[in-house]
C-alpha cells in the first residue's frame, strides 16, 4: 500500500481510538472516583463506616477487575446492544471499554486516598468538618498527585483495551492492523500502527507523570490553606486584651 492510500486508514483509526478512549476514560473517572472513595469511607474504622456496604461494593469492584477485558466484551453483547442500539463499532466499544474501565480505576484512587495523612482527617473532625467536607477539602486535594498519576494509568490501559476492541469490530488502530496488518499481511502498515501505539502512550505517561510531580513539588494545595477554610475566627487584638 502507498502513503496516500495508508494516511486516510490510519487517520479515521486514530479517530475512533481517541472517541473511545476519550468518553470511556470519562465515564470511568465519573463513576470510578466516587466508588473508590466510598471503599475508603465504609472500610471499618472510616468515616462512614458501614461493611457491609464496603464489602458488595469491594465484590463488586474485585469481579470487573477479574474478568479478562475480551471476555467482556462478549458477555456485555446483550447490555451494549441495548444501550447503543448495536454490538458494533466505535459507539459501542465504549460501553465494555467504560465498565472495564470503572473498577480498574476504582481500585486506584482507593490506594490513592488512603495514602492521605489521617492527622489531617482528625484535625478537620476536631473542627466540626463533616465527611463532605473532608472529602472535597482533604482527601482529593491531598490525593490528587496520586490520582493523576491513577488516571493515567487508566487512559493507558484503556488504550490497550481499545486494540482488543478492534479485533471484533470496535474500529480503531486495533482493528486497522488486524484487518490490514495481518489478515491482508501488510506488514509495514501493522509495524507503523503498533509506532503510532507507542508514542501516544509514552506521551501521556510524560505529561501525566509531569503534571503529577508538579503537583507533588508543590505540596498540592498543602494543609494550612484547606484547615483556615475550617478554622473558627479568632478573637479580635481588643478581645484578648480585655481578657489579659
Amino acid at each position: 500500500m502507498t502513503w496516500s492510500e495508508i494516511q486516510p486508514l490510519l487517520s479515521q483509526a486514530c479517530s475512533e481510538t481517541f472517541s473511545m478512549v476519550l468518553w470511556s476514560t470519562l465515564i470511568a473517572i465519573a463513576v470510578g472516583l466516587p466508588l473508590g472513595i466510598l471503599l475508603v469511607l465504609t472500610e471499618r474504622g472510616g468515616l462512614l463506616q458501614n461493611v457491609v456496604a464496603n464489602k458488595v461494593i469491594g465484590q463488586v469492584v474485585n469481579v470487573g477487575r477479574s474478568m479478562p477485558f475480551i471476555i467482556l466484551m462478549v458477555a456485555l453483547m446483550s447490555f451494549t446492544r441495548w444501550v447503543t442500539g448495536t454490538t458494533i463499532g466505535t459507539t459501542a466499544a465504549i460501553v465494555p471499554l467504560a465498565i472495564g474501565g470503572i473498577p480498574f480505576f476504582a481500585r486506584l484512587v482507593e490506594t490513592a486516598v488512603r495514602e492521605v495523612d489521617g492527622g489531617l482527617v482528625e484535625a478537620v473532625q476536631a473542627m466540626g468538618g463533616n465527611s463532605w467536607t473532608i472529602v472535597r477539602k482533604v482527601l482529593i486535594p491531598e490525593a490528587l498527585p496520586s490520582l493523576i498519576a491513577s488516571t493515567t494509568t487508566t487512559i493507558i490501559a484503556l488504550i490497550g483495551y481499545s486494540a482488543m476492541a478492534g479485533t471484533v469490530g470496535g474500529g480503531g488502530l486495533g482493528d486497522l492492523a488486524v484487518r490490514y496488518g495481518y489478515q491482508r499481511f501488510e506488514t509495514g502498515l501493522m509495524w507503523i500502527t503498533v509506532g503510532i501505539l507507542a508514542v501516544v502512550i509514552s506521551l501521556i505517561q510524560f505529561a501525566g507523570d509531569f503534571a503529577a510531580r508538579s503537583l507533588h513539588g508543590r505540596g498540592g494545595l498543602g494543609p494550612v490553606p484547606k484547615l483556615r477554610l475550617l478554622k473558627a475566627k479568632e478573637p479580635a487584638a481588643a478581645d484578648i486584651s480585655k481578657v489579659a
